[in-house]
């Protein structure tokens, strides 16, 4: 997994852990005291497919979450480095050591704001879709959680969309997730045998925590 010391990481990798899952995870040197007890470092960098090759063996589910913390417009130059670059370099490393399974977290589209993050999480679901393996695409716009509460505020105009026709679809495409449906859409995906690609949007990863067992 990357990403696994950040905002759907940590609590992910605590939550495979307590299912029966060994979890390795790919973290810089000095951010390996924050992950989760029994989760095994593997020190990297998410750029750099070599160390991260290494540590992955055929049959694993390969778990993509590293990207730019708090997104916004000025940040361009790096979804395109970090965002992009990471997704290409874990789909390069999934495919190479013929994992079972790469799952990625992307973003809801099309929208009509923050595009250059859109196109960076775009060419990583097509680095995704080129290894040919079986994958779990999610699509969240927004996770509601702890430290990341202001888009409540936007709620009513949410409701509001949703009750007009010409814009409900995309009132459901780009509407919030909470952090708990997210980290059981998660969950669900990583332990998914489906075949070929699945695209999980918004209104799924809502559903998600009650099929979570």
């Amino acid at each position: 997994m990357t990403g696994a010391t950040g905002y759907l990481g940590r609590p992910l990798t605590e939550a495979l852990v307590a299912r029966g899952h060994g979890v390795r995870a790919l973290v810089r040197g000095a951010s390996v005291a924050r992950l989760a007890p029994r989760v095994e470092p593997v020190v990297g960098d998410a750029l750099d497919p070599s160390p991260w090759a290494r540590a992955v063996r055929a049959g694993d589910v390969v778990v993509q979450l590293v990207g730019v913390a708090h997104p916004s417009p000025r940040k361009a130059l790096e979804f395109e480095r970090l965002d992009r670059g990471s997704a290409e370099a874990t789909a390069q490393v999934a495919r190479s050591a013929g994992a079972s399974r790469l799952v990625y977290v992307s973003v809801a589209q099309p929208a009509p704001i923050m595009q250059a993050y859109i196109a960076a999480r775009a060419a990583g679901e097509a680095a995704v879709r080129a290894t040919g393996l079986p994958a779990t695409i999610l699509r969240p716009w927004y996770v509601l959680g702890p430290g990341h509460r202001w888009p409540l505020l936007l709620w009513p105009f949410y409701a509001m969309a949703s009750l007009l026709p010409r814009s409900r679809a995309t009132a459901r495409r780009l509407g919030l997730v909470t952090r708990a449906q997210m980290l059981a859409a998660l969950i669900q995906a990583i332990e998914s045998t489906e075949p070929g690609v699945e695209i999980v949007e918004v209104p799924e990863i809502r559903r998600a925590r009650g099929r979570q067992s």
